[in-house]
């Protein structure tokens, strides 16, 4: 096993660990855009099912 044996290893590992990441990076967007979603739709129906006697849809009623 000479140098660039080692190198082209070292190589092949990187790509691999650069394909994991994005993989990961990939589906966690996948997940937080459907939590997202969910959480959005949940807001509307909570809206949907009380009264506003305020302008404001903040926490604080600002």
């Amino acid at each position: 096993m000479d140098v660039n044996d080692v190198v082209a290893e070292q190589i092949e590992r990187a790509r691999q660990r650069i394909e994991r990441e994005r993989r990961r990076r990939a589906e966690m967007a996948l997940a937080r855009r459907a939590g997202l979603a969910r959480r959005h739709a949940q807001k509307l129906a909570n809206l949907a099912r009380s009264p506003l006697d305020n302008d404001s849809l903040a926490a604080s009623g600002a």
